[in-house]
C-alpha cells in the first residue's frame, strides 16, 4: 500500500533479523546471555502486543500486564492443577488474553484520553491483589523428569531462545498484516480523529474491540511463555507496573505505530537494563527502572515518536534536499468564472428531506424546527452568522448528534438514531472544518480510509481511492506523504477521502477555509466537476463570492432557526438576510 514497504520486503527484513538472532543464540556460550536473548524476543513480542492496540489506534494502555499476567497464570495453573503441557497452555493463554481484552474493552472504550489510560491501569493492579487473595502468591511450575520436552522443560537454554524467536516471528507477521490491511487503516483513522473515522464509515467500536482482542491474545501467549522461563510465578512478577511500563517503553523508544519499533526498543533496552542490573543491582536496586525512565526522557527530548521514525525522517529529509533543485511542475489554473444558473437543479426528485429538526444543549436551542428539501444533483448552500447552528445541523444530518426532535429522511429512510458510520454506508459523506490528514501515510493511503466503506475487497477499495484522487486532480500526488501537503492539497485530499466512499450526498463544512483566492478558484473548479457528475452537495461556507458561484439554492440560518431560503440572487437581496448576516456594506454593493 502506497508509501509502506511491501509485505514481501518485510518478510525479507524479518528473515535477515531472524538469521542474525539465531547466529547470536548459537555462538553465545554463556547461559546468562542466552537468557538475555530470550528476554529480548519476549519483550519485543510484548511491545508488539501494546503497539497493536495503542500504537495504531492511539488509545494509550497502562494495563497490558493484565493480559500478560493472565497468560502466565493460565500456563502455570494449568500445569499445576491439570498437568496441562505448556505446548497446549500457550495457545490457551492467548485465548484467555483475547477474551480478557474483549471483557476489558467493552466498558473501557466508552472512555477517552487519559481516562482510558487510567482505567486500563486499574486492571492489572486489581488482578495482582485478586491472585494474592486467592493464595497464588508463589506458583512453582512442577518439573517432569520422565518427559521434559513434552512439558517445555529443556536443559539447553538455546531452545527457549528459538521458541521465543518463533513467537516473535508470529507476532511480527500478525502486526504486519494489520498494518497493511484495512484493519490498520481503520485503527490509524481512529488514532487521527475518531469522529472523522466514523464519518468515513468506520465502525470504531468494532475495530477497537478487534484490536484489543488480538493485542490481548499476543500478550497472553507471551506471558504464558514467560512463566515457563521464570519457573516460579508471582503476582508481582507478571502484574506489576514495571511489566506494563516495559511493554509501553520498548514500543515508544523504538517507534510507535510500526511493527519494527518494539523490536528496535527491545533489542537496545533489554540488554542494557539486564547488564546494568547484573553489574550494579546490588549497589543500586531498581536500576532497571532507572534505565526505562531514562529511555522515556531521551525519547521525549530527542525522538518523540521513537528511533524508527527519527531515522526515517532524517533519510526522507536528505532525499528531499537532494531533489530541491528540481524545477516545479507548472499547473494550469482554470478560470472559475461565474456559475451559470441551473434552474433544472432544483427540479429533481427529493433525495433528502429534513422535517422539523431541532437540537437543544441544556437550555440552549442550537437548531430550532428547521425543515427543507434537497433535490438530487443540487448544490445547497447553508449560510448564516457564526453560532447560527450550521455545523450542528450537519452533525445531525450525519449522526454525530441525535436531534431533540424531527426527522432526516434519506431515500425514504429516517436516519435519526444511526451512528455516523451507518449514515456514511447509506451514502452520505462529509468533510470537516479542519483538515486532519494521517501525516505519515501517503495521499493514496489517506484516501483508502474512506474507500473501504463501500468496497468488498482491497482491490476495489484501491480502485475507488484512485478514482477519487483523479476526480480532485491529485492522481499524480498519490505517493506523496500527506503531512507535507500544502493547505489546498490537504483540503482536496479530504474531499477525495469522502468521494472514495461513493457517496450520493456530500456534506462540505468550510472546505475553502484558509485558502487564497487562486486556491479557492482551483477548488471551485473541482467542485463544479462534481456537480456536473450528478453528486448532490450541501456546503457550509463563509466565502460568499465563492458560494454565489457554487450554490443553486441557499438556506439561511440565524440563532438556529430558518431565516429564509431560495435562489442565491434573491437571498442576497433579502433585507432580513442582509440585516442578520451580510451587513450594510453588502446592501451598498448590491
Amino acid at each position: 500500500m502506497g508509501s509502506r514497504t511491501t509485505f514481501m520486503q518485510s518478510l525479507g527484513i524479518l528473515a535477515v533479523l531472524s538469521a542474525v538472532y539465531l547466529l547470536l543464540v548459537f555462538i553465545v556460550p554463556n547461559q546468562y546471555y542466552q537468557l538475555m536473548l530470550t528476554l529480548v524476543a519476549i519483550w519485543a513480542v510484548m511491545g508488539i502486543s501494546w503497539n497493536v492496540l495503542s500504537g495504531y489506534s492511539g488509545l494509550v494502555s497502562f494495563g497490558h500486564a493484565a493480559f500478560f499476567g493472565l497468560g502466565a497464570y493460565t500456563v502455570a495453573l494449568g500445569l499445576l492443577h491439570f498437568n496441562l503441557s505448556p505446548w497446549i497452555g500457550l495457545p490457551l493463554a492467548g485465548l484467555v488474553g483475547a477474551v480478557a481484552g474483549i471483557i476489558v474493552g467493552l466498558p473501557t472504550f466508552r472512555l477517552r484520553g487519559h481516562y482510558f489510560a487510567l482505567a486500563m491501569l486499574a486492571y492489572p493492579l486489581a488482578l495482582l491483589y485478586v491472585f494474592e487473595w486467592l493464595g497464588y502468591q508463589e506458583v512453582a511450575l512442577p518439573m517432569n523428569r520422565e518427559n521434559p520436552a513434552a512439558y517445555m522443560q529443556f536443559s539447553d537454554g538455546r531452545i527457549y531462545s528459538v521458541i521465543a524467536l518463533v513467537l516473535l516471528v508470529i507476532a511480527v507477521l500478525v502486526s504486519r498484516w494489520i498494518e497493511t490491511t484495512r484493519f490498520g487503516m481503520a485503527l490509524l483513522a481512529i488514532k487521527q480523529n475518531e469522529l472523522a473515522a466514523e464519518a468515513a464509515g468506520i465502525e470504531t467500536r468494532k475495530w477497537k474491540l478487534r484490536a484489543i482482542a488480538i493485542s490481548g491474545a499476543i500478550a497472553g501467549a507471551i506471558g504464558g511463555f514467560y512463566a515457563v522461563i521464570l519457573i516460579v510465578v508471582t503476582p508481582a512478577s507478571v502484574f506489576s507496573m514495571l511489566t506494563s511500563a516495559q511493554a509501553l517503553i520498548v514500543a515508544l523508544f523504538g517507534g510507535i505505530g510500526t511493527v519494527w519499533g518494539p523490536v528496535i526498543g527491545a533489542a537496545i533496552l533489554i540488554p542494557l537494563s539486564e547488564t546494568l542490573h547484573a553489574e550494579l543491582g546490588n549497589i543500586l536496586p531498581g536500576i532497571q527502572g532507572v534505565v526505562f525512565g531514562t529511555a522515556i526522557v531521551l525519547v521525549i527530548l530527542l525522538a518523540p515518536e521513537g528511533i524508527f521514525w527519527k531515522i526515517r525522517d532524517l533519510i526522507t529529509r536528505s532525499d528531499r534536499d537532494g531533489r530541491s533543485g528540481e524545477a516545479p511542475v507548472a499547473t494550469a489554473l482554470v478560470d472559475a468564472g461565474e456559475l451559470l444558473e441551473r434552474p433544472e437543479a432544483m427540479a429533481g426528485k427529493t433525495v433528502l428531506e429534513v422535517k422539523g429538526l431541532s437540537k437543544s444543549f441544556g437550555g440552549l436551542k442550537a437548531v430550532q424546527d428547521v425543515s427543507f428539501k434537497v433535490p438530487e444533483g443540487a448544490v445547497i448552500g447553508i449560510i448564516g452568522p457564526n453560532g447560527a447552528g450550521k455545523t450542528t445541523l450537519f452533525n445531525m444530518l450525519n449522526g454525530f448528534h441525535t436531534p431533540s426532535s424531527g426527522e432526516v429522511i434519506f431515500e425514504g429512510e429516517n436516519l435519526v438514531g444511526l451512528q455516523p458510520s451507518g449514515v456514511c454506508k447509506r451514502g452520505i459523506g462529509r468533510t470537516f472544518q479542519v483538515a486532519r490528514p494521517f501525516a505519515r501515510l501517503s495521499v493514496l493511503d489517506n484516501v483508502l480510509v474512506g474507500a473501504y466503506v463501500r468496497a468488498d475487497d482491497d482491490a476495489t477499495a484501491l480502485r475507488h481511492a484512485r478514482e477519487a484522487l483523479a476526480l480532485v486532480g491529485m492522481e499524480k500526488d498519490a505517493e506523496r506523504t500527506a503531512g507535507g501537503l500544502p493547505s489546498k492539497e490537504q483540503r482536496l485530499m479530504e474531499l477525495a477521502r469522502a468521494l472514495a466512499g461513493k457517496p450520493k450526498i456530500l456534506l462540505l463544512d468550510e472546505i475553502l477555509a484558509g485558502l487564497g483566492s487562486s486556491e479557492i478558484n482551483e477548488v471551485i473548479v473541482v467542485l463544479r466537476k462534481l456537480t456536473e457528475s450528478g453528486i448532490t452537495i450541501l456546503i457550509i461556507e463563509h466565502t460568499m463570492q465563492a458560494m454565489l458561484r457554487l450554490a443553486d439554492h441557499f438556506i439561511v440560518l440565524d440563532h438556529g432557526a430558518l431565516l429564509g431560503e431560495g435562489k442565491p440572487r434573491n437571498i442576497m437581496r433579502d433585507p432580513k438576510v442582509i440585516e442578520a448576516y451580510l451587513g450594510r456594506r453588502w446592501r451598498e454593493r448590491a
